[in-house]
């Protein structure tokens, strides 16, 4: 995972759901600068807050293992796994 490209996604989704960097924290159990961290590429989520970041900002996992929006139709199960 790039940290920077994650960091940026982060930053974008929450910006969409008009989320605080505060209320995503609250949502994740983390503090705000942890997420302050993740969005300005100086830090990746542990790997159990990352199913939580995935609800949190209404995307799939892996979504953000990839870093961007994936389309419906081009998810197929050898690409989930």
């Amino acid at each position: 995972m790039d940290a920077k490209k994650l960091g940026l996604f982060i930053t974008q989704l929450r910006k969409e759901l008009n989320m605080t960097q505060a209320d995503l924290a609250q949502k994740l159990q983390v503090t705000d600068k942890a997420v302050s961290k993740w969005e300005r590429g100086l830090g990746l989520p542990d790997i159990n807050s990352i199913e939580p970041l995935a609800d949190a900002l209404g995307v799939t996992v892996l979504e953000i293992m990839r870093s961007e929006k994936i389309p419906v139709e081009d998810v197929t199960p050898e690409s989930a796994s």
